[in-house]
């Protein structure tokens, strides 16, 4: 098959899916790959070093999606792209179908077939690792005086205090901001659902850590003395209530910050609305919010190289199985599968813009296989099944 490396091209984004090492390994499997032009540059990663591995550098965007049988990128599929897509192509990125329909309407309406990367992760993305740990830095900064923030030092100078910080959220994304901030040195409170999670947190960092359940009225208590909220809560699509609204903001400090990883609209936060790296913070209520929604293109180097080496063995199975074995062989890739040749296969798509969807195991005709067994990616369902 013929796998194509794309260059991201949304606003502030650096990271490339491949680096040449997995572009090395890809071609011994006796694939070719192409390169988009400068597809790795602004992670550390030149045009000769893909040659070197054997890729052949394409500089047309066009070209890419003529000649491969199988593109990957990090970002979502732009609307220059949307003219491309061909059918019975693959394509695999971090699609954010559920919140971009126009974007699920010109991938069906072009019959390819999607995969997006954010839910095939078993073990838990790099980037929401990334995301943790740069966005806390990134809350830091914002923090500043010279940034609009209170002023204040993570753990504080002789005779001044450290910062409070809240994490909504206990899972990847919050216990990676949590392990670096806490070690900067801030006092930090976990709040979640899960009893299990605050546990765990509790004993990791042997009760240095506090941990409350997570409800608006405990965030109400405790937002008049938190410096920085980080939120890293996965909201379900299409609620109509919030951790945070915009009456809570009232209860913050001037110069507060909100550092809100998770990045939905209509997510968690009420007063969210997302930003850029080159204009990443502005100021509600006093209160700072920084909402880039690709932070970790901020790190392009390091989470190019983490994020290559765990998709690798998704994109050498597409290539070397085909898709249909490669959804057998593994069910995070298969719940990740978007939309197959016209059909929609992804159930919080389906359930958010009301839409029909079809599981892939029917799609792909496999349910009387032994198929390996993953948990679904979101708690949204759907019923409004498609009928072949």
């Amino acid at each position: 098959m013929i796998f194509g490396v794309l260059k991201d091209i949304k606003a502030g984004e650096s990271r490339v899916i491949a680096t040449p090492l997995e572009v090395g390994t890809i071609i011994s499997d006796g694939h070719t790959v192409l390169v988009q032009k400068d597809a790795g540059i602004r992670a550390g990663f030149s045009n000769e070093d893909y040659e070197e591995q054997g890729a052949e550098i394409v500089e047309k965007l066009e070209e890419m999606y003529e000649r491969s049988d199988l593109l990957a990128k990090v970002k979502e599929i732009e609307e220059i792209e949307y003219k491309l897509l061909r059918e019975n192509q693959i394509i695999f990125t971090c699609i954010h179908p559920a919140a971009n329909p126009q974007e699920v309407q010109a991938i069906l309406d072009s019959k390819c077939i999607a995969f997006t990367a954010e839910d095939s992760h078993r073990f838990g993305s790099v980037n929401c690792e990334a995301a943790g740990k740069q966005g806390a830095l990134m809350g830091l900064q914002s923090m500043l005086s010279i940034n609009g923030g209170k002023g204040k030092f993570v753990s504080g100078l002789a005779g001044a205090p450290g910062i409070k910080v809240l994490i909504l959220g206990g899972g990847l994304v919050g216990k990676s901001a949590l392990q670096v901030l806490q070690s900067l040195g801030a006092w930090c409170t976990v709040m979640d659902v899960n009893f299990g999670t605050l546990r765990e947190i509790g004993k990791v960092y042997n009760e240095k850590v506090n941990t409350q359940l997570s409800t608006k009225e405990n965030i109400k208590k405790i937002l008049p003395e938190i410096d920085m909220v980080i939120n890293c809560v996965k909201w379900p699509k299409g609620s109509k209530d919030y951790l945070i609204d915009r009456d809570m903001l009232n209860l913050m400090e001037k110069g507060s910050v909100i550092v809100d990883i998770s990045n939905d609209t209509e997510g968690a936060i009420e007063s969210f609305r997302e930003t850029t790296h080159d204009s990443p913070t502005y100021i509600e209520n006093g209160v700072v919010h920084y909402c880039v929604g690709n932070i970790p293109g901020a790190i392009a180097n390091s989470t190019s190289v983490a994020y290559a080496a765990s998709v690798l063995g998704h994109l050498r199975s597409i290539l070397n199985l085909g898709v249909t074995e490669a959804c057998i062989k593994d069910g995070f890739l298969r719940r990740s599968l978007t939309a197959y040749k016209g059909y929609l296969t992804h159930e919080e798509t389906s359930a958010i813009q009301n839409r029909s969807w079809i599981k892939p195991e029917d799609i792909l005709d496999i349910t009387d296989k032994k198929l390996d067994i993953a948990p679904p990616a979101t708690v949204t369902r759907s019923n409004n099944y498609l009928k072949l």
